[in-house]
């Protein structure tokens, strides 16, 4: 019979066990922070003897929303030995490269989305006592995070019109979180402030035109911010751009010219060919926002049928996301030629060039002395003021309304 007294002792016997085995498993498991040595002298006796040297990995073990920028080992009171990072599973390696003094590991290239990985790193103190760390982790998906596609490109030099615009590709539910993580500043020390356009655009702009021969600063810093429910940036970076001379073209529908005003200096006047009375061009301020030797104009993309379909549009410059170029026109008639008399396009506006953009036409001309983010300013259309959003148009509106609409 077993008595009580023997019972508990089993029990405690077996509790003790317990506890043994979970602090042997829990021995093997990796972490994101953690150290370990051990010396071994004569006799089979071992001694513990812990390092100095404290080791850390950015991305906490078993974590599922990793950084894709910022992943890294850094190490205090001692140097790195070693760091091995791969993809978990396939053991591919990514590369990386220790810090000079020791002192931080990270990959030379930003990671992937939606990957598994696995850091081993080592290190040393003064002494030589041996620290250790490990981590398992998982990046950001795509599903959880989101991207700005922004322009200007970095190193470019622009415009005086051009506005830096982000399109984010997602909906973004916080626009004050985003748009504080996102700073744009000018050597000239205008204000520059961010104005949204729904919930995936954002765009910065000055109260007037950037002042020309001025450099603007981008900084994103949108790594880890939440800008929607589980949804997360991952962008890091700094970004600048060029504002060149400055250009502003003036057409005047009643007149058909355009007036090319470079630095407050008129360069030119050139016969123009507006939109015909059927189909007016908009009014208003209008940024260059991308350049084509040649491009193929379909009407059907615009929503007007088969009216066009012309494969190589010389020396075309977009004026807006629905459609409107300044470009070459090849196919006029030639015993009446409509440039500075009338009319006669689908909206956009049209100079006198050849097939092939290879002459010395006015639209050659135009093209090879324009910059993307130059302004095309149209005045005394029959039709209405294009939308501040259509393209990258924001000058059309007022800087009251401007301000109105920022997040920050």
């Amino acid at each position: 019979m077993t008595t009580p007294d023997i019972a508990a002792r089993r029990v405690l016997g077996a509790i003790a066990a317990l506890v043994v085995g979970t602090l042997t498993l829990s021995a093997c498991g990796g972490n994101a922070s953690a150290d370990a040595n051990t010396d071994s002298k004569g006799g089979g006796n071992t001694t513990a003897k812990t390092s100095t040297a404290k080791i850390t990995i950015s991305a906490k073990d078993g974590s599922t929303n990793a950084s894709i920028n910022s992943t890294g080992v850094q190490v205090s009171d001692g140097k790195l030995t070693d760091v091995k990072m791969t993809v978990a599973g396939s053991g591919q390696a990514v590369d990386g490269a220790i810090a000079a003094n020791g002192a931080s590991w990270k990959p030379k290239e930003q990671l992937e989305r939606g990957t598994k990985y696995q850091i081993s790193a080592t290190a040393k103190d003064s002494s030589g006592k041996t620290a250790a760390a490990n981590s398992i982790f998982t990046t950001v998906t795509s599903s959880n995070s989101f991207i700005g596609t922004y322009t200007p490109d970095n190193g470019t030099t622009v415009g005086v019109g051009m506005p830096v615009s982000f399109n984010f590709d997602k909906v973004i539910s916080d626009k004050k979180a985003v748009q504080s993580h996102i700073t744009v500043t000018s050597s000239s020390g205008q204000q520059v402030v961010g104005h949204w356009f729904g919930a995936q655009r954002l765009d910065f702009r000055p109260q007037d035109y950037w002042k020309a021969g001025s450099k603007v600063t981008m900084k994103i810093d949108l790594d880890g911010v939440q800008g929607a429910n589980g949804v997360y940036g991952v962008q890091k970076k700094t970004v600048t751009f060029n504002v060149g001379r400055s250009q502003v073209s003036t057409v005047d529908v009643n007149t058909q010219t355009m007036t090319v005003v470079r630095d407050g200096q008129t360069l030119k006047s050139l016969p123009i060919s507006s939109g015909s009375p059927e189909h007016t061009t908009y009014n208003g301020q209008m940024v260059i926002s991308e350049k084509f030797t040649q491009t193929r104009m379909n009407s059907q993309t615009v929503g007007l049928g088969g009216e066009y379909d012309i494969p190589d549009v010389p020396h075309a410059m977009r004026l807006t996301s629905s459609g409107t170029f300044i470009h070459g026109n090849y196919w006029y008639n030639k015993s009446n030629p409509p440039f500075g008399q009338t009319g006669t396009s689908h909206g956009c506006v049209g100079l006198a060039d050849v097939q092939g953009a290879q002459g010395a036409t006015n639209a050659a001309w135009f093209y090879d002395n324009s910059l993307i983010g130059d302004v095309v300013v149209v005045k005394n259309s029959p039709d209405k003021t294009v939308a501040p959003d259509n393209g990258l148009n924001g000058w059309n509106m007022a800087w009251s309304e401007w301000t109105a609409g920022s997040a920050a």
